[in-house]
This record gives C-alpha cells, sequence and structure tokens, in this order.
C-alpha cells in the first residue's frame, strides 16, 4: 500500500490532465501496454510479457490504441514474419502531457519531503526496479 497510493494518486492526476487536454479515449490498461512501447517498437508479444497480460488482450488493447491514432503496426525489419507497435503522434503528444504531470508531482513531494529524502527515495525505488522489473 505504501507505493500503490502514491502510485494511483499520481495516475489519477496524469489521467485527469490527459482528459482535459482531449486525451480521453484511453484506459489506463492501454497506458500500461503503450509505456512498454520501445523509441524503436515492441512486438506484441514482448508488450504482453512486459504487461504481464495474454497476448490476446495484448492484441485486443493494441487494436483498440491503433483505432484511436496511438500506436500503428509496422513490419519487424528483423523478422518478416513479425510487426512491430510503435508509437504514433498521438501517443508521443499525450505522454508530453503526462510528463508534465510527473515533474509537477514530483516538484510537489520534493517540497513535502524535502530535497534529500526525494533523492533517497528515487535512488530507493530505482535499486528495487532493478530487482523487481525484468525488462528494466
Amino acid at each position: 500500500m505504501l507505493l500503490f497510493l502514491p502510485y494511483r494518486a499520481l495516475e489519477n492526476r496524469v489521467f485527469a490532465a490527459l482528459t482535459e487536454a482531449g486525451f480521453n479515449d484511453f484506459t489506463p490498461a492501454q497506458a500500461r501496454v503503450v509505456q512498454r512501447i520501445g523509441p524503436e517498437g515492441t512486438r506484441l508479444t514482448e508488450l504482453a510479457e512486459q504487461a504481464q497480460i495474454t497476448k490476446q488482450t495484448a492484441g485486443f488493447l493494441v487494436d483498440r490504441l491503433e483505432k484511436a491514432g496511438y500506436v500503428t503496426r509496422v513490419p519487424d525489419p528483423t523478422d518478416e514474419r513479425a510487426r512491430l507497435v510503435r508509437g504514433a503522434k498521438k501517443a508521443w503528444a499525450a505522454k508530453e502531457v503526462a510528463d508534465a504531470v510527473v515533474a509537477e508531482v514530483e516538484r510537489e513531494w520534493e517540497e513535502h519531503l524535502g530535497k534529500r529524502r526525494m533523492q533517497q527515495l528515487r535512488e530507493a525505488l530505482t535499486l528495487l526496479r532493478q530487482i523487481t522489473d525484468p525488462w528494466a
């Protein structure tokens, strides 16, 4: 709960800002998939694995994201049979809004915790990611 509550508060603020900016046509589940797309694109199977959902669920979410204009599917240059999911301009525009909110929340947290504690929190979470996120 100590990690979940601050995260949920942050996520709620991000989604409120996205809605206000006109990005109100995707869900938190879809956002979790988009967050895992690499700069050159990512295969659907990798997105499913990283988001810890089935390939079918990932396919459904990506289909919806594609229809809404957030992602595109392109041939994988390393494997003719495979396709990559890539973020589209709309996804990058939404990311800019989200990043601005995250920066604002981090400033608020630093004001509340103090610079030293905020730095320690970031360092601790970064260390925890090393043992909790196999795709980091």
